[in-house]
């Protein structure tokens, strides 16, 4: 996706048959929407003096979160890109002989980059588990709208791996996958509603 595109435009690419961006890409949005997010509610904080213990804290938040958003964007031109090898594979005729070769190269190509995305919505936990001790209580249930949509990335994330591993003829390498995958999301899905519950009882 390019730098410049409107939201609307990617609402309507989105919106059509064209097969990119998809999931992954939306995966990619939510995860820097929560990186954004807690950027946010830090910038909020920050200077004020009732939160003045946590200035450095802050700081250090808006710093990380800018950097992980933009990684995030980042990811969803990239997760078009990594299926085009698999969108190209599938036209390839069955009589081919390399057919199932270049198809096995290019579904783990396409696991690839949710994994990427996955791995860097994880890296917004510790964002704003620290803003909902340390940010400004105006700004709580802002908190608890990125720890959703980290939460949602993670699992918008792994089902796009899983629908890669399905088809992969390697068993061991998508079973492996699978299994580092899932018990990533298991745990990080937790503390995001660990975040969601505190904010949810704290309103």
């Amino acid at each position: 996706m390019k730098k410049d595109i409107l939201i609307t435009d990617f609402l309507s690419e989105l919106s059509s048959s064209n097969p990119t961006p998809g999931g992954g890409g939306v995966a990619a949005l939510a995860g820097a929407l929560s990186a954004s997010l807690c950027s946010m509610v830090a910038n909020l904080t920050s200077g004020k003096k009732k939160y003045a213990i946590y200035q450095a804290d802050i700081e250090r938040i808006i710093s990380t979160s800018l950097r992980i958003s933009e990684e995030l964007y980042l990811l969803i031109e990239e997760d078009a890109k990594c299926f085009e090898p698999l969108s190209r594979a599938y036209s390839l005729s069955k009589d081919d002989p390399n057919r199932d070769e270049v198809l096995e190269n290019a579904l783990r190509t396409a696991a690839s980059c949710p994994a990427r995305i996955l791995d860097k919505a994880i890296e917004v936990i510790s964002l704003f588990e620290e803003l909902a001790v340390k940010g400004s209580r105006l700004a709580l249930s802002d908190v608890g709208v990125a720890a959703t949509l980290c939460d949602a990335a993670i699992k918008s994330s792994l089902l796009n791996i899983k629908i890669n591993t399905k088809l992969m003829k390697d068993r061991t390498i998508a079973e492996s996958m699978n299994k580092e995958y899932i018990n990533k999301a298991d745990e990080a899905t937790k503390r995001c509603d660990l975040i969601y519950q505190k904010v949810t009882e704290e309103l």
